[in-house]
């Protein structure tokens, strides 16, 4: 009898806990999604990145409304591989990809010249391509977080801006990380490669700085910007890292991350809700405008590493 009721009790407590935890992580993972069924016919998306993750999923909401959509991946068999899935799950043929490659910039440049050759609109720009925290080094010999996540989409961004002002209104939305909050800049080793999680962090600030000095550039030229972060997201960025440490994260982002499809929701939010379009410059989660630490809203530092990034891609 005491057994069978100490067994009645552990089922009882463990039915209770289990419910307590699934609760728990649904209200730890809850996330807004975007609302607006504006359609976008006629209009051209540039997503980089976009052969996975949020940037994929980001790309058949838009592909679904009726955009052209182009993807630009540096892995042609993974876009061509996106590129089949965002058709068929969108009903859309208006859907292709371009080879880019963020670390290399003689690749950003080419790319940019291919697309103004072949694209007569760009109306929307998602720079959403980035790499973690890795210590690497791109071909061009900045650190592979500065290089791909914050200097090849500025300089991609400059020589397509031309063609969104032409096609304005029109938009840029940079994906960023509310891990900016750990670090700052420091200009004198801009370049800064030692500790791989304060390298990504510096670089999703520079994301930060890059879209508010872009979106006060662009006053009354009929571009806006914004600054996403679209949550901890369950993606591959994993990928870059150990058997163990990959095993590891899966689990851990299964209970705590939220899906691609609710990542992407801020992105989409602001490539097309005519709310985002009166904020133009801000910093954007779980589909609104949220509030940046005092030290990343400085003008001045925005505007210092816009300078120090036009010399170091050369266009200054």
């Amino acid at each position: 009898m005491f057994l069978a009721s100490t067994v009645k009790m552990y089922v009882y407590y463990t039915v209770i806990a289990s419910l307590v935890v699934f609760f728990l992580l649904k209200w730890i993972k809850k996330s807004r999604f975007c609302t607006d069924i504006k359609r976008l016919d006629g209009k051209t998306v540039l997503i980089t990145g976009a052969s996975s993750g949020i940037g994929k999923e980001t790309a058949v909401a838009l592909a679904t409304r009726g955009a052209r959509v182009v993807i630009a991946c540096r892995d042609a068999d993974k876009a061509a591989q996106a590129v089949r899935e965002i058709k068929f799950r969108s009903r859309s043929l208006a859907v292709v990809s371009m080879d880019l490659d963020l670390g290399n910039l003689r690749s950003v440049r080419d790319f940019c010249k291919t697309f103004l050759q072949q694209e007569k609109r760009l109306d929307i720009l998602i720079n959403n391509a980035a790499v973690p925290g890795v210590l690497d080094w791109t071909d061009d010999g900045f650190s592979m977080c500065l290089g791909v996540n914050h200097l090849g989409h500025f300089l991609l961004t400059n020589l397509l801006v031309g063609r969104l002002k032409e096609c304005a209104p029109s938009r840029v939305v940079t994906l960023t990380c509310s891990n900016y909050k750990y670090q700052k800049l420091d200009f004198r080793d801009l370049n800064y490669n030692l500790l791989p999680f304060f390298t990504y962090c510096r670089s999703k600030l520079a994301n930060i700085y890059f879209s508010h000095e872009l979106g006060r550039l662009m006053q009354g030229k009929g571009v806006t910007s914004y600054a996403v972060h679209p949550g901890f997201v369950q993606s591959d960025w994993t990928c870059h890292y150990s058997f163990l440490f990959r095993t590891v994260m899966r689990v851990f982002m299964w209970m705590f991350f939220v899906t691609c499809e609710a990542g992407a929701q801020t992105v989409i939010y602001c490539a097309v809700a005519d709310e985002a379009a009166k904020q133009g410059g801000g910093y954007f989660v779980d589909c609104r405008a949220a509030t940046l630490r005092p030290f990343a809203r400085d003008a001045g530092i925005a505007k210092k590493l816009w300078e120090a990034s036009e010399r170091l891609v050369k266009l200054a």
